[in-house]
């Protein structure tokens, strides 16, 4: 049976297994999960993850959630290029793994607060901004940035793990689309060297990065006229 991949492109790890899939020409049967809609909370979907959490994969019965299981599951299973997920030098492989332990509470946390603070409690949940907290994440994701240029990226490497693309930079590229979907690129286009690789990456990953990220780029539109539209009302 078909490999299925239950999932919603606004969500960051949905986009970056997406990307996978279609860079090592993985075939998959889609299962979109609209998380607008409340998909995920249904007694249907529920059944297939208890959590309620998208991404999910069930490859013949085989059902796994967590991207980061994934996308080490899919880079096994189907034998891809070695520089994904490295099987054949275990230190290549620990910096892979590093990364994805690093990320849950640094990359992922904070970007995730701020997209949530900006887009979904005033739009989703009628709520007012809490500016302290954008203000928070904005500033631990300023340390964010300096571990990437200073750890994950020095000695001029080109990607976080090293010369090639892994499945950590699809990771933590697709976490920093959610500040270019709230007009907060500048956190990471401020400094030049996360700016370089987020450029390399969305190079390499052509044209499918592009594809994942159509929605993203819809959620900026629709905010930067919520944004421009509030300003004005302030003149």
């Amino acid at each position: 049976m078909a490999l299925k991949v239950y999932f919603d492109l606004m969500s960051q790890p949905s986009r970056a297994v997406y990307i996978f899939l279609k860079m090592n020409n993985i075939p998959f049967v889609p299962k979109t999960v609209a998380l607008r809609s409340g998909e995920h909370h249904t007694d249907e979907f529920k059944k297939i993850n208890p959590m309620s959490l998208v991404l999910v994969i069930d490859d013949d019965g085989f059902v796994l959630t967590e991207s980061v299981a994934i996308l080490k599951y899919l880079a096994l299973k189907y034998n891809v290029p070695d520089h994904w997920y490295p099987r054949s030098d275990l230190q290549a492989q620990a910096r892979v793994e590093e990364y994805m332990n690093y990320q849950h509470l640094d990359t992922r946390a904070n970007g995730a607060i701020v997209f949530q603070q900006l887009v979904i409690k005033p739009r989703a949940m009628r709520a007012p901004v809490n500016r302290a907290i954008v203000d928070n994440a904005k500033n631990r994701l300023e340390k964010v940035m300096s571990h990437f240029e200073n750890y994950f990226l020095k000695d001029n490497k080109p990607f976080l793990c090293g010369a090639d693309i892994s499945i950590a930079d699809l990771l933590g590229i697709c976490e920093l689309m959610q500040l270019y979907a709230c007009c907060e690129e500048n956190i990471y286009e401020s400094n030049p060297v996360v700016k370089a690789w987020v450029s390399r990456v969305q190079r390499r990953t052509a044209p499918h990065f592009e594809e994942a990220n159509k929605i993203v780029n819809r959620v900026r539109g629709v905010y930067s006229k919520q944004k421009e539209a509030e300003q004005n009302a302030k003149l």
